[in-house]
């Protein structure tokens, strides 16, 4: 009994009865990760119908989108320090209580400026709530299980990301805008009180916040994030634009400097030097930038080219988008028996096949069953990234440490999808164009082979994980092993 509290209170489990089961766990952090991940791409496909309601000049409707991608890229880290300095239950109910209000606040919005507020208000509350959910996930399930439930929050959150424009465009053809923010309403209200009741409680090691690395990564990453948005909007040569790449760049040397030396720090330099951690975050990085950028284009060319509706094209991406609610569970259990360094570089490898492919294929008038094999190759690819990658990024770091590993991941990925629109719009926009067919598909192709030779170097990256070593029986290293490990 002795034991394990002591191995409870190396993990930051809080003390008392345990009320919370897995499954319990797994259905409430996936739907918590589901709602954060639909709203990154959800709104995109409603843009028309918010200007014929609201008004407002096209800057005004990409802010609905920037505002929320910026505030959850740079705060994520800060979120996860939150939860390890106040208790992950508490911060993650607060993220998401805040998080659905926002969303019933953009549904009420009387205005564009009432909508972008509310769009960066939910941005804020997905950054609490979203990298708390790996965490009070990991506390709940046993070790040996981690892969496969891990596997299943990678699945549901990147159907998420992958179908926001078919449920957002489903919404807005057949009810209306406001719809694709009252969804989450009723999917937080419920979660709320689950989560009081069927989570447990956990802290990080660290009782002090680092404020100065939050200000300094959360400025860097803030100017960055904006420059990248705003780059093919006002110049990539603007001031504007210049700037943020200089002083975000600038910062973010600083905030590494500044985290070697701190004696709390929000994310610990020393992690680097792990190659698994190094390795994986780079991969997710690079995956995000081939993968969100090639969805962003591929969708508006299946109904500016193809000329399908938002709804029927997205019915269309389902082999691609819906392949991870089949394979990523599969892949996560593999990666429990034979480790995910090879599922993950498989699984990138075929993502870039899949994007080269529709390089080779696409044309102004491509038939949908020559695009199958693509989509059907880039759905197993993306899916066997997805399921290991989150059990990979847990167990590269000390159980005390998987919040900040967890939001340092997401931050990475989500600034991969913010360079990965910027840089495949960028070179959509220097070959092609939208004033016609054969305009836009003289910009994809070109767009489509960046993005595939960044999946490829993501693939890369992952062949760089280490191998995953078996544990020893030696009574010398046995015991720190077991006072490491969260009670299951």
């Amino acid at each position: 009994m002795q034991e394990q509290e002591h191995q409870q209170q190396e993990a930051g489990q809080e003390k008392g009865p345990r009320r919370g089961t897995a499954v319990w766990a797994l259905i409430i952090t996936s739907l918590a990760g589901f709602m954060a991940s639909l709203d990154n791409l959800v709104v995109t496909t409603a843009l028309p119908s918010i200007r014929k309601d609201l008004g407002g000049a096209l800057e005004d409707l990409e802010w609905t989108v920037s505002a929320y991608t910026l505030t959850f890229a740079v705060l994520l880290m800060f979120g996860a320090a939150l939860g390890d300095r106040f208790g992950r239950r508490r911060l993650f109910t607060i993220g998401l209580g805040l998080f659905t209000a926002a969303s019933a606040a953009a549904a009420l919005a009387p205005g564009m400026g009432e909508l972008i507020a509310a769009r960066a208000a939910q941005g804020v509350g997905a950054a609490i709530m979203m990298p708390l959910t790996l965490t009070l996930l990991s506390a709940t399930v046993a070790p040996e299980r981690r892969g496969m439930a891990f596997g299943i929050w990678s699945a549901v959150n990147g159907l998420a990301v992958a179908t926001g424009p078919l449920i957002g465009g489903t919404l807005t053809e057949h009810f209306s805008w406001q719809w694709i923010f009252w969804l989450n309403v009723p999917i937080g209200l419920l979660l709320l009180p689950l989560a009081r009741l069927r989570l447990n409680e956990s802290r990080g090691p660290n009782s002090r916040l680092d404020v100065p690395g939050t200000a300094l990564a959360s400025a860097g990453l803030f100017g960055i994030v904006y420059a990248l948005i705003r780059g093919n909007a006002d110049g990539w040569t603007s001031p504007s634009v210049l700037t943020g790449l200089i002083a975000g760049a600038a910062l973010i040397v600083a905030f590494v400097a500044y985290e070697n030396r701190a004696a709390h720090p929000i994310l610990p330099m020393r992690l680097f030097r792990n190659r698994a951690f190094s390795a994986v975050n780079a991969a997710s990085l690079l995956m995000f930038l081939g993968m969100f950028g090639s969805i962003f284009l591929l969708s508006q060319f299946m109904q500016n080219v193809s000329g399908y509706s938002p709804m029927e094209a997205g019915v269309r991406m389902l082999p691609w988008t819906a392949m991870p609610m089949i394979v990523s569970p599969i892949a996560g259990i593999l990666s429990d028996r034979i480790g995910g360094r090879p599922i993950i570089a498989a699984g990138l490898t075929l993502q870039a096949v899949g994007l080269a492919l529709f390089a080779l294929v696409v044309t102004t008038d491509v038939s949908y069953a020559a695009q199958l094999p693509a989509l059907i190759i880039s759905g197993i690819g993306m899916a066997m990234y997805f399921g290991p990658t989150a059990n990979v990024v847990m167990s590269s770091v000390r159980p005390e440490e998987q919040g900040i590993a967890s939001g340092a991941n997401n931050a990475f990925r989500e600034l991969g999808g913010a360079l990965g629109v910027a840089i495949l719009a960028s070179v959509f926009s220097s070959q092609g164009g939208y004033e016609s067919a054969t305009r836009y598909v003289d910009g994809l192709v070109p767009a489509l082979w960046v993005g595939a030779v960044a999946v490829g170097l993501a693939a890369v990256a992952a062949v760089l994980i280490p191998r995953r070593r078996k544990a020893t029986a030696t009574p010398a290293d046995a015991q720190p092993q077991r006072t490491l490990e969260p009670v299951a």
